[in-house]
C-alpha cells in the first residue's frame, strides 16, 4: 500500500481506505477463484494496483467519462482506475465468468456504484458508447482496437485527451505496432514509476479520429 501513496499522496481518507482493503479482498477470493499467480499475490500492489494506475498518471478521467474495461480478469485496470476516478463511470467486461463474478464481488465490497459489469466479449456490449477503453495486454493491440473502435465516441474529448483506448503492455512492441497499422503515442512506465520492476513497460494510447 505504501507504494501507492508514494505516487499518490493526495488520495482522500475514502480512496486509501479503498485501496487498502484491496490486498485482504483478493487473498480470500483468490483462495476460492485464482484470478491472480499465487506467487504475485504478495505483490499485489506493485505488480497489479500500480500498473494499472499508470493509466490514471498520464491521464486523468472527467467527471461523467463512460470507461470500459477490455478483459478485466479480476478487475484490472478497472478496479484501482474506479478508485481513482469515483465521479467516472466504468464497465468491466470479461468472457471468464468466474472471474467476472470476482471483479463483481470485490467492486461490491468497496461500495464502488459507479462500476458495473458485463460477463462476455466486450463486441456483444449492445447499445452502448463509451469515452475511452483501458485494458492490459489481452490482446494485440490490432485487435484491441477492432474489438472496441465501433463502441468508441469519435470526435469527442473527455478529458486531457481524445476519445480512445488506453492498453498496458511490456516488451518490445515495434512488430506489434506495425502489425495494427495504428500509430500510437506510447509511454514508459519506468519513467513515470521509477521502479525496476516496471521496467519495459507501456502505457500505449489511441485516439478515435
Amino acid at each position: 500500500m505504501d507504494i501507492i501513496l508514494k505516487y499518490f499522496p493526495a488520495l482522500t481518507g475514502r480512496q486509501i481506505d479503498q485501496f487498502r482493503r484491496l490486498e485482504p479482498l483478493y487473498r480470500e477470493w483468490n483462495e476460492k477463484i485464482n484470478v491472480i499467480s499465487r506467487k504475485d499475490i504478495g505483490a499485489l500492489y506493485e505488480k497489479h494496483v500500480l500498473h494499472s494506475l499508470a493509466i490514471a498518471a498520464v491521464i486523468r478521467f472527467a467527471p461523467g467519462a463512460q470507461i470500459v474495461d477490455i478483459g478485466t480478469g479480476g478487475g484490472f485496470p478497472g478496479i484501482p482506475l474506479a478508485i481513482m476516478f469515483p465521479e467516472a463511470e466504468f464497465l468491466l467486461t470479461d468472457s471468464i465468468g468466474k472471474k467476472i463474478r470476482v471483479t463483481k464481488e470485490i467492486a461490491g465490497a468497496l461500495g464502488l456504484d459507479h462500476v458495473a459489469t458485463f460477463h462476455g466479449r466486450v463486441e456483444s456490449v449492445r447499445g452502448r458508447e463509451f469515452d475511452y477503453a483501458v485494458s492490459r495486454a489481452v490482446a494485440p493491440l490490432g485487435e484491441l482496437w477492432d474489438w472496441i473502435r465501433p463502441a468508441i465516441r469519435k470526435g469527442r474529448q473527455t478529458g486531457a485527451f481524445v476519445n480512445g483506448l488506453f492498453c498496458l503492455k511490456g516488451g518490445d512492441l515495434t512488430a506489434e505496432i506495425a502489425d495494427s497499422g495504428l500509430r500510437p503515442h506510447l509511454w514508459e512506465m519506468e519513467k513515470i514509476f521509477a521502479e525496476p520492476s516496471l521496467a519495459e513497460k507501456y502505457v500505449v494510447y489511441v485516439p478515435a479520429r
